[in-house]
């Protein structure tokens, strides 16, 4: 009998896979902590003889290289991925042993990337499972623009072709494994559910719906921003990523965290949105350790740029430096754990703002209207194509990303900002409150907005 563990990275929307039998296993694009594919391994009392990568990743740094190393297995990547270590190529069609009746079969699947390769998982030589890696997805593909721009096109069409290729060649049952869409930016469009198989995917992905010039079409009018910090993470990928360090950074005083400040390096507050808005210390940054701290912080900050951690408890420190990590953030310059009072020399040192809803925002439209020197600012930071579906009425757009660089463009008076449910609104709260900003974080959902009253505007731009 075979198995397959599920290891669910939730802050970058990706998953990694341990799979295989009685005595050893593989793991399929496993993260830079590889501590949880050992964990896994242990629970399961398997040896891991072989470590696969489906392709070279942009969004995350690998860990396929250090396990490998230290468990001894084979290290399988793409044969025409061009990297600067030693690894077992992999062609389309080759094949091996993960345990006694257990196998793993090759199959190209161009399209999220030239070599980007699935991997067959054959039980008595009858297809169970299939690791798609960033090819055919829960509903949707990897989207292919994140090579190079002028192959994009491309790309898109072969995505087409391979999708059309797992759906020929694989049982309708066959379970569908992918490594993103539950949250990544990989993907090319937002991917629902949680599980599928071959069967579900011909009935409703579009790419197996779909000819190939509608789909491509749609495809790439669909495709979104890419985070900043994707173009680190392939190059690093291709070299060789150096084994994770997840031990505790030095404890950084209030003296230390001042000095930090004054230096330009980033203090980032890990607590949520709400702690931080009641008190922190005057200049850092608010990226909450439960929200998407590495795809956010890794997508907004100066890439190596010095970064100290404020933490509320070595637990939430410890959980935030293991995400980051992941996305090569590796060693956080300083850290602190505890409250705000303890962070600081003096109390003028603290800073708050305040937040609201949408409603709130609605009665001071309603004030404005009685009294013109009432005048309200309203930062949208939603994403263009958040934006796109609707928006308020006369609000500054400046998507969360290039707030840092555009905050001049942002009109004197106070500013209240809003994005599509709190989290992003509260980092670029702190962004523009570091900045010396008067401003007010609306902690509310975008519908809310809808329902509000407020005037809204929808058409074929964005920018209002």
């Amino acid at each position: 009998m075979f198995f397959i563990d599920t290891l669910d990275l939730e802050g970058l929307g990706n998953r990694s896979y341990l799979a295989g039998g009685a005595r050893t296993a593989v793991a399929v694009d496993p993260p830079r902590d590889i501590d949880l594919v050992l964990t896994a391994a242990a629970r399961r009392g398997v040896r891991i003889s072989h470590v696969v990568e489906t392709h070279i990743h942009n969004d995350y740094v690998t860990g396929g290289l250090d396990l490998a190393r230290l468990t001894g297995a084979a290290y399988l990547v793409p044969a025409a991925a061009r990297v600067s270590f030693a690894r077992t190529p992999v062609q389309d069609g080759d094949t091996v042993t993960v345990d006694a009746g257990i196998t793993l079969r090759a199959l190209a699947t161009p399209g999220h990337t030239p070599h980007h390769t699935s991997y067959v998982l054959e039980e008595q030589g009858s297809a169970v499972a299939v690791f798609t890696g960033g090819s055919l997805l829960i509903g949707t593909v990897g989207r292919p623009d994140l090579v190079e721009p002028r192959l994009t096109e491309e790309l898109a069409r072969a995505q087409h072709a391979s999708a059309h290729r797992l759906a020929a060649e694989l049982p309708d049952e066959t379970e569908v494994l992918p490594t993103h869409g539950f949250g990544s930016f990989c993907a090319s469009a937002r991917a629902d559910g949680d599980a599928t198989t071959i069967g579900k995917e011909k009935a409703g992905n579009d790419a197996l719906v779909q000819d190939v010039d509608a789909f491509v079409s749609a495809l790439l009018a669909g495709l979104d921003d890419v985070p900043a910090y994707y173009a680190h993470m392939g190059p690093a990928n291709a070299a060789g990523p150096a084994p994770v360090d997840l031990t505790a950074p030095p404890v950084a005083d209030a003296a230390d965290i001042a000095a930090r400040l004054a230096a330009g390096e980033w203090v980032v507050d890990l607590r949520n949105r709400i702690a931080f808005a009641e008190g922190h210390v005057a200049g850092s940054f608010n990226f909450e350790a439960d929200g998407k701290i590495a795809t956010y912080l890794a997508w907004l900050i100066p890439w190596g740029r010095p970064v100290t951690l404020l933490a509320e408890s070595p637990d939430q420190l410890a959980r935030a430096q293991r995400e980051l990590a992941r996305v090569g953030i590796d060693r956080p310059a300083a850290a602190a754990t505890g409250e705000p009072a303890g962070w600081v020399s003096a109390p003028e040192q603290l800073r708050g703002f305040p937040r609201a809803t949408f409603a709130d925002l609605t009665d001071l439209a309603d004030l404005a209207a009685l009294d013109p020197c009432e005048h309200r600012i309203v930062l949208d930071v939603r994403r263009d194509s958040e934006r796109a579906e609707g928006w308020i009425k006369d609000s500054v757009h400046i998507p969360i990303h290039q707030l840092h660089r555009r905050q001049d463009e942002i009109p004197a008076g106070v500013v209240w900002v809003h994005c599509a449910g709190g989290m992003r609104a509260g980092i670029a709260a702190s962004l523009l409150d570091a900045a010396g900003r008067d401003v007010v974080a609306v902690d509310d959902s975008f519908d809310a907005a809808r329902r509000s009253g407020l005037p809204m505007a929808t058409g074929p731009r964005s920018d209002s």
